[in-house]
């Protein structure tokens, strides 16, 4: 028997709207609806009469506010932007004070910040929640990254943690099994309070970025493969089904194997040798690298991830360009089975330090925004759920647990310990791609990232030397104190001319 208020609602009934409120429907939960299109409304309830909690449909925001138990919560699953502020707006003029607004979008974090703070002065609270996973996550259980008012998400908490995608108390490892109106029982909840106002969606773009670098290194491993031996998809399909069994085992490795092994349904050919070389993006990627370049973090391969989604769109001229430009031409003629061993500790040992740039990352904007932020914790809800859901992960959680201040990955005990033994074979394969001219940016700057990081002391000092030279922008002594600045007086000859 339904009942006369619903626990929760949720505005938007795209792909991700409908799953995710089938989800809080088979935990149990009744769910109010409401989408600006009526007849979509309509439709998804009446597709769907028999859910554990019950779904309700709403024609209007009056009706869909007045359906909901005090105090309300409403998910917002609509188009980052514009499209959030105007539903936001709706709510908040209809919803009473100590109520509840969750932006389940890919919202940029200063946007949450600006609307928590906005929502705050009108006696409502909001929570911005990264929810990843894609359509199949939203359905079964996605990754949760809540952020906002404290106080507002223990009351939704109990929603989150039982949506939320589970993995096992012991490995780490997801469950299983989900099958509509069957979710998964017991296991740790992908899903923990992040931090206050923008915290969650910053954590969420950040995870955003993390997945381009790996989505690039994959498409790497994939082209140096098929460059330099000459394989054919099924072969590296083979090979990604059987790195996913070890330490580079993952949701991205294991849909890489099957896209690898999937035939074209029109032309028999492997399916992805008939794609189109252009890739689309989001624009969370490049976020990230905005605000690490913003924040002063080195974050260069998940730059070079997005930079390499940016050349791949301009297809007509890098086909006119090869045409025009030629490389080496040389050959690989070293042992098939050494090499694809390369290859696998080249991903794994760039994997490492593109996550340690994210971690970095969210270590200076903690900083920054003044959150109070657990990397273990957010390391242990990317486990499950989520689109760079990897064992890989539990190692990270395990670093974090045992050292909560880590300052870099690349300096625990275990991490330390994995580039040492496989960065010769790393090194091999960048070497490789160089000189036969196979493109591998994430791999290469990577390897910079490491070399730089290791370096206690790096060619800077020449080039502060050539600022102070053109600029007088001064420079420090390594004989004085950090922050005491000198200047030479250098000769006029060679110094720009200022145009009166």
């Amino acid at each position: 028997m339904a009942k006369t208020h619903s626990d929760i609602g949720l505005i938007g009934l795209a792909v991700m709207g409908q799953n995710l409120a089938l989800n809080i429907a088979d935990h149990g939960f009744q769910i109010s609806v409401y989408n600006r299109t009526t007849e979509k409304t309509d439709k998804f309830v009446a597709e769907n009469p028999h859910t554990p909690g019950g779904v309700v449909g709403t024609k209007t925001l009056q009706e869909f506010v007045a359906s909901l138990s005090k105090p309300r919560k409403a998910i917002i699953l609509v188009q980052a932007g514009k499209s959030t502020d105007a539903v936001i707006d709706g709510l908040a003029a209809l919803f009473e004070p100590g109520d509840i607004i969750i932006d389940g979008g890919n919202a940029l974090w200063t946007d949450t910040i600006r609307r928590e703070k906005a929502l705050k002065e009108k006696n409502l609270r909001f929570i911005g929640s990264g929810v990843s996973g894609g359509e199949e996550g939203a359905r079964f259980g996605p990754a949760l990254m809540p952020g906002g008012d404290a106080a507002a998400y223990k009351e939704l908490a109990p929603v989150w943690n039982a949506v939320a995608a589970k993995v096992d108390a012991k490995t780490g490892k997801p469950l299983t099994g989900a099958s509509p109106g069957k979710p998964i029982v017991g296991g740790v909840p992908c899903a923990t309070y992040i931090g206050e106002n923008g915290a969650g969606h910053y954590v969420k773009m950040v995870h955003n970025g993390i997945e381009y670098g790996d989505m690039q290194m994959i498409c790497e491993a994939y082209a140096l493969m098929q460059g330099l031996l000459g394989l054919k998809a099924a072969e590296m399909g083979a090979i990604f089904s059987e790195w996913n069994t070890g330490a580079l085992d993952s949701f991205l490795i294991e849909i890489t194997a099957d896209i690898l092994k999937q035939k074209d349904p029109a032309s028999r050919k492997a399916f992805v040798d008939v794609v189109l070389d252009t890739a689309g993006q989001k624009g969370t990627g490049k976020w990230t690298s905005t605000n690490a370049l913003d924040m002063g973090v080195p974050a260069p391969t998940i730059a070079e991830s997005v930079f390499a989604r940016c050349i791949s769109a301009i297809k007509e001229e890098r086909v006119a360009a090869s045409k025009i430009l030629k490389g080496p031409g040389k050959k690989y003629r070293g042992a098939k089975k050494a090499l694809i061993q390369a290859i696998h500790d080249a991903l794994y040992c760039s994997k490492i330090c593109s996550y340690a740039q994210g971690f970095q990352l969210m270590r200076t904007a903690q900083k920054e925004y003044n959150w109070q932020l657990n990397f273990g914790e957010i390391a242990q809800i990317w486990r499950g759920g989520c689109i760079i859901r990897a064992a890989f992960l539990q190692k990270i959680t395990e670093a974090y647990a045992r050292n909560p201040g880590l300052a870099n990955l690349l300096l625990d005990p275990y991490f330390n310990k994995t580039v040492k033994k496989a960065q010769q074979n790393w090194r091999k394969v960048v070497s490789l791609a160089a000189e036969c001219g196979v493109a591998a940016p994430t791999f290469s700057s990577a390897l910079s990232y490491y070399d730089s990081y290791r370096s206690a002391r790096l060619p800077a000092n020449l080039l502060q030397a050539q600022r102070d030279y053109f600029g007088a922008h001064t420079y420090e002594r390594l004989d004085q104190p950090r922050g005491k600045f000198f200047h030479i007086d250098w000769p006029e000859k060679n110094r720009p001319q200022l145009s009166m």
